[in-house]
């Protein structure tokens, strides 16, 4: 039923990325066009956490056109590319890894500082990674969101060839295969992308902004 979308999005499309700043109020409409009118704390972060291949980057990527709608100023941390900036000094051990979810925390809590609602898209494969992320978050609405999908799923779905290397040994310490990946006991937003769709994942995520907004 969830389709993948292609790779994620090129360095052009981040550096065209418009922003729009938002009112103290808007009207958040669902993808299925359901309105209500809520208040909006200054920011937020939405931490996409499952997977390659589960769907973080497709629900993100539908999710801020709809928050666009809504007059919402918005950035997406994808982990491919924070890997090719950022972070690219960086392997896929456990401690680069941490370092790697460290440093996305930070730059998101900078934006969020600044009044944006970031969406990071990052495997994120350890609880204890993911429980610092959300300390760094601090005051800011944050949102552990799983994006899940079985294994044998996620790698049929393979969208960029990475697990096919990673049997062929051709990349180490990748998450599923010779890496574990820890599922979140209780994420705020649980979304099986087996029986959802991109567009009913995305209203999942904004019925969940919707119930927690102050």
């Amino acid at each position: 039923m969830f389709k993948q979308s292609p790779n994620s999005r090129t360095d052009a499309e981040y550096e065209e990325r418009r922003f729009h700043f938002p009112p103290s109020h808007i009207r958040l409409r669902s993808l299925s066009g359901i309105e209500s009118e809520t208040a909006w704390p200054d920011a937020s972060i939405l931490w996409f956490t499952g997977l390659s291949g589960a769907g973080k980057s497709a629900i993100a990527d539908r999710l801020e056109a709809a928050l666009h709608a809504c007059g919402r100023l918005t950035y997406v941390l994808d982990g491919d590319s924070v890997r090719r900036g950022l972070c690219k000094d960086l392997g896929f051990n456990e401690e680069d890894r941490r370092e790697n979810v460290r440093r996305v925390a930070e730059v998101a809590k900078l934006m969020a500082d600044a009044g944006v609602v970031v969406l990071v898209c990052l495997i994120s494969p350890f609880h204890s990674d993911r429980e610092l992320a959300k300390s760094i978050a601090g005051k800011h609405v944050f949102a552990e969101i799983h994006v899940h999908a079985p294994l044998p799923v996620a790698e049929a779905r393979d969208p960029k060839g990475l697990y096919r290397l990673a049997r062929h040994g051709a990349i180490r310490n990748f998450t599923g295969i010779d890496s574990p990946y820890e599922k979140p006991m209780t994420p705020d937003v649980f979304i099986d992308t087996c029986s959802s769709s991109i567009d009913e994942a995305a209203n999942i995520v904004l019925g969940w902004l919707a119930r927690h907004l102050i």
